[in-house]
């Protein structure tokens, strides 16, 4: 175990470090993971270095944006894999479910009075850097922020980026510094720990989970969520489910990547772990280390900068160096966006010639009779768009590819640009498993011209936005498959 780099590790407040306490805490928010995880080894060093146990408090509000039981599922599932591991470890590991909006008030103050320091999780993830600001403000130990968000630190970022390819020309530059100080594959390995005898007393005002069992006990119907979206079926959140998900593609997807990931009909063949990398369930640092074991290569074999060339620079097979972009630029590139740009799903913080060109054509005649409610039914006279709204809605995810068209529908048929943006984000982020995530965000809003350029010609409504329609993905895809599983046509023939 060592701490982490100090590029990835921010002090929060001017407090001590109490030599007498307890334990070490590490509030686990953002990076809900053990393994490949900056901020559990720097706990762990912390806790080595001072001679005392670590804990680790893990929690879910009830209270968070679009709050429902698919979300708070996700999360259960991850708490009881997290619960299992630390256990195994000899590391304390508690866990608390709100029961109900505000009622955890006052634990984390608790915890951290009988705490040597608190680590905490550095994350641009929706409410993670807000929820923290008034905990460190009154903790009276030392708070350290630890970002195990990916594989650059988000300070090596020093500006959003317009685009993908200026992005990754930075990357190029400065990531290899970063590929040698990666987090350790399983800082839980070796001789059990020494827990913490926690006084359960203490904390009697708070539901306190200590077990897989307890986690499973929580009942999510009795919590009074504000989103009424139920678990999708067959979707298991957690570390184990992240890792069986990455082996089965790694094992039988991944060679086919670069040609199969846009393709409706194939099954497996994206990496399905944007929910994992979403919750901190899951590290693109294993991503690397697997493909390291499984091409004989180094990370650190890699070529020169290449000019922000997608292919090339990696020294792998396309489609690895395909991942390896999707995982390492895309995703980054979401996250260090929302990193500098607050509220980055406001309409406007679009680039300047998107927004100039969907004003411009803010007059143009639209369809009528579209509505947040008939789209969030999937009730359109579009086919395909009606099959995509069923995948999210039902399941939580949608087809990468269809995801792009869905968007661009939804911008085509809304009343006006903004209302547009809303209502993907309404959507996305109330049936996604990966909604209300920086990548998620991205994607959204590239639809409406963010990290993407003007293109031509110029179209009613569009402008100079990249321009999508059914007919033409129906030509370039097999979508009976997709249409077999999720279409049953339009509802109703409006135009």
């Amino acid at each position: 175990m060592g701490f982490a780099p100090d590029g990835r590790v921010t002090l929060e407040n001017n407090a001590p470090v109490n030599p007498f306490g307890q334990y070490v805490l590490y509030w686990m928010t953002g990076a809900r993971r053990t393994r490949f995880n900056h901020a559990l080894d720097h706990a762990r060093a912390h806790a080595a270095a001072l001679g005392r146990p670590l804990l680790v408090f893990e929690a879910v509000r009830a209270g968070y944006d679009w709050a429902a039981p698919r979300h708070h599922a996700f999360l259960r599932d991850g708490m009881r894999d997290n619960a299992a591991r630390f256990a195994a470890a000899g590391i304390r590991w508690v866990g608390h479910i709100e029961p109900a909006p505000g009622a955890s008030a006052g634990l984390l103050d608790a915890l951290a009075a009988q705490a040597c320091l608190v680590v905490r999780d550095a994350s641009p993830v929706f409410f993670l850097p807000r929820l923290g600001r008034g905990f460190v403000a009154r903790c009276p130990v030392r708070v350290e922020a630890v970002d195990a968000v990916g594989v650059l630190p988000l300070s090596a970022a020093d500006r959003p980026f317009p685009t993908a390819h200026a992005f990754r020309r930075h990357l190029q530059k400065v990531l290899p510094a970063h590929l040698r100080a990666p987090p350790q594959a399983d800082p839980l390995a070796g001789p059990p720990a020494a827990p913490v005898a926690l006084e359960r007393s203490a904390f009697a005002r708070w539901p306190l989970l200590h077990g897989p069992a307890e986690v499973d006990a929580v009942d999510l119907r009795a919590l009074p969520l504000a989103g009424a979206v139920p678990p999708a079926p067959g979707q298991r959140g957690g570390e184990a489910a992240a890792q069986a998900r990455w082996a089965a593609f790694r094992d039988r997807g991944l060679d086919a990547y670069d040609s199969a990931r846009n393709e409706p009909a194939v099954v497996g063949g994206s990496t399905g772990l944007s929910p994992f990398f979403h919750y901190g369930m899951f590290s693109a640092w294993q991503i690397l280390a697997d493909l390291e074991a499984r091409h004989a290569w180094s990370a650190a074999d890699r070529g020169p900068p290449n000019a922000g060339s997608r292919e090339g620079w990696w020294g792998l097979p396309a489609a690895a160096e395909a991942l390896l972009d999707q995982v390492l630029t895309w995703r980054e590139l979401g996250h260090v966006f929302a990193a500098h740009v607050p509220d980055p799903e406001s309409f406007g913080t679009l680039p300047d010639w998107a927004r100039a060109t969907l004003d411009a054509h803010r007059g143009d005649p639209r369809p009528s009779g579209f509505t947040l409610d008939r789209l969030e039914a999937a009730d359109t006279p579009d086919p395909i768009w009606n099959a995509a709204q069923r995948q999210l809605r039902e399941s939580g995810t949608i087809h990468n590819y269809l995801r792009m068209l869905w968007g661009k529908k939804i911008l085509g048929w809304a009343p006006t640009p903004e209302q547009a943006l809303e209502w993907s984000v309404t959507l996305n982020h109330r049936y996604a498993l990966d909604g209300r995530d920086p990548n998620s965000t991205a994607g959204l809003t590239w639809i409406f011209g963010r990290f993407d350029r003007a293109w031509g010609p110029e179209r009613p409504i569009f402008g100079t936005v990249r321009y999508m329609t059914s007919e033409n993905t129906a030509r370039k895809y097999d979508l009976k498959p997709y249409l077999a599983r999720w279409g049953a046509g339009p509802r109703a023939q409006r135009p």
